[in-house]
């Protein structure tokens, strides 16, 4: 047992010894300084091996064999680790020509980058410098200014100084100039009372009573030339008052009506105005021109259209469609041109009757055309026509009583708003365009003036003019002539109670006469007479901003001031 491990501790000393000169040799590079040292270890391991394997020969041949065998693989197992140091070294170097060609290229772009960012830094740098003597140069004319502006203030506040001394020395020298004129007037009046015999207050007395007979004989003479000329021009001038005093009793209001109901049998009627698909509708509103409206009302529907005779016709053929019972486009455009027929045909008979009425007989055949039109328009719930002929018949009996012609009085109202059958037609208002429509089929040219100057658009020269103005307001503000809604009219006064009272020193204000006239209770304290008119014309100039209203509206500012004493 013994002598067999000594020979197993000499197959693993000469194992070992192999393994550390395997190890020596892939280590040679990174081991140069102990060399020696393991050269004489190994020397001295060969010995004590040579000497193991001398005893170890003599106990077994098969562990040198085994031995030998062992040699052989670590020696291929060197070559092999030392064909791969040999490789891994070549890698290295290559790496390292790598990196160092890397580091040469990094070192370029930071010199490069260092350049430039210090060419950066030194622009900016220069900027900043620039800028700098700018502020610095800009502070400096800044003071410069602020100098001269304190000198300057310096000099005027000197010069002003200098003149409140001169004024008041001027004020001191005025005064003393006031007293002496006073003295002197007190001097002068004294010798004038000593010479007159009389006090001031007499010969105050005196020259008042003198002006005022003086001013007495010159108001009688006045008085005696204005009689003259009354009676000289008093017939124009009583014409004129009295028709100006007219015109201005009653105004317009406004509303108008644009829909007309027609009434069904039942509501299946609905279903067949309508058709198939809605070609039927479709097929009357494109022929008529009037929307056709059908809701959740029972056995009824609406036409809608802002033209009424267009709207008339409609009515009447879809009563006729509804009559008949036929409803096709065909038969709808059939029913609509004789319809259109009638409606012609009313209006003509219309005109006729309207002009049998006032008494007009020769009017131009398109005029008469254009009458008839007429009758189915309203203006503010009235209807037009009817209108005319009121206003005619109030305007003859104007003229008349004025000594007048009626009959041109009467022609000039009775045409005076025929312009409204066009205004769709043409341009402009109701009343240039019903003017030259008239002189261009002939008219007389006052009458034509009554047309076109009835809502002043232009000058009113004649007094027939004015009597188709009055004519026209008597005949639209006689109560029930024209509507207005109830909700409209209350909300109207009130704004117009409201814009008056917003001014200051208004105590108290009243809408009278239908909303007409505001008369307003100011303080009289706070409000002179001049306020009180300028305060009249701001509220009409608001109103005539903020509403709508009809005719014209009378601002009255009430100024009231009251003294009181008791006699005891």
């Amino acid at each position: 047992m013994t002598a067999m491990s000594v020979g197993l501790a000499l197959i693993g000393l000469l194992i070992a010894g192999l393994l550390a000169w395997i190890g020596l040799t892939l280590s040679r590079r990174k081991a140069a300084d102990n060399s020696s040292a393991q050269l004489k270890a190994a020397q001295l391991e060969t010995a004590q091996l040579e000497a193991a394997q001398l005893e170890a020969a003599q106990l077994t041949a098969g562990a040198k064999s085994a031995a030998e065998l062992v040699r052989r693989q670590a020696e291929e197992e060197a070559a092999v680790l030392r064909t791969r140091a040999e490789a891994a070294e070549q890698r290295s170097e290559e790496i390292r020509r790598s990196a160092e060609d890397r580091a040469s290229e990094v070192r370029r772009d930071a010199e490069q980058r260092a350049s430039d960012v210090r060419r950066e830094a030194e622009a900016e740098a220069q900027s900043i410098r620039d800028d700098l003597r700018e502020q610095r140069l800009e502070m400096e004319r800044r003071d410069h200014r602020l100098t001269e502006r304190e000198e300057r203030a310096d000099e005027q506040h000197r010069a002003m100084e200098e003149r409140h001394t001169q004024l008041t020395a001027q004020l001191a020298e005025l005064e003393e100039r006031k007293k002496e004129i006073k003295d002197l007037e007190d001097e002068r009046r004294r010798i004038l009372e000593g010479v007159a015999n009389l006090t001031t207050e007499q010969a105050r007395a005196e020259l008042v009573a003198s002006i005022e007979d003086e001013a007495k004989r010159h108001a009688h003479t006045i008085v005696r030339e204005i009689e003259r000329q009354a009676q000289d021009e008093g017939e124009i001038k009583a014409r004129k008052i009295i028709t100006g005093a007219v015109q201005r009793l009653a105004s317009e209001q406004t509303s108008e009506s644009v829909v007309s109901v027609v009434h069904l049998p039942s509501d299946d009627m609905k279903g067949r105005i309508i058709g198939r698909e809605g070609r039927n509708i479709r097929s009357f509103e494109q022929t008529t021109g009037v929307n056709l409206i059908i809701d959740d009302t029972p056995e009824a529907v609406l036409l809608s259209c802002f033209d009424p005779v267009r709207r008339e016709t409609a009515r009447l053929t879809l009563d006729s469609l509804v009559l008949d019972g036929r409803i096709h486009p065909s038969r709808i455009e059939e029913i609509y041109e004789r319809s259109k027929g009638e409606v012609a045909e009313l209006c003509q008979r219309a005109a006729e009757d309207a002009m049998a009425d006032v008494g007009i007989t020769d009017l131009h055949p398109e005029l008469v055309r254009t009458m008839g039109l007429l009758r189915y328009r309203t203006s503010y719930g009235q209807n037009v026509l009817k209108h005319l002929i009121e206003s005619a018949h109030i305007a003859g009996m104007m003229a008349a009583e004025l000594g007048l012609d009626p009959k041109l009085c009467k022609r000039g109202a009775f045409l005076h708003d025929i312009g409204k059958a066009l205004t769709h037609e043409s341009e402009g208002s109701h009343a240039i365009v019903g003017a030259e429509l008239a002189r261009k089929y002939g008219e007389n040219d006052d009458v034509v003036h009554c047309i076109e100057a009835h809502h002043n658009e232009v000058e009113v020269r004649t007094v027939e003019a004015v009597l188709t103005q009055a004519a026209d307001a008597v005949s639209g503000g006689r109560p029930g002539a024209r509507r207005e809604s109830l909700e409209a009219y209350v909300q109207r006064l009130e704004r117009l109670e409201e814009i008056a009272m917003h001014h200051d020193g208004v105590e108290k204000v009243f809408a009278m006469q239908a909303g007409r006239e505001i008369r307003v209770m100011v303080l009289p304290d706070a409000v002179d007479d001049i306020a009180a008119q300028v305060m009249a014309r701001d509220i009409a100039k608001q109103v005539e901003e903020e509403l709508t209203y009809p005719g014209q509206i009378r601002v009255t500012v009430v100024r009231e001031s009251r003294a009181t004493e008791v006699a005891k």
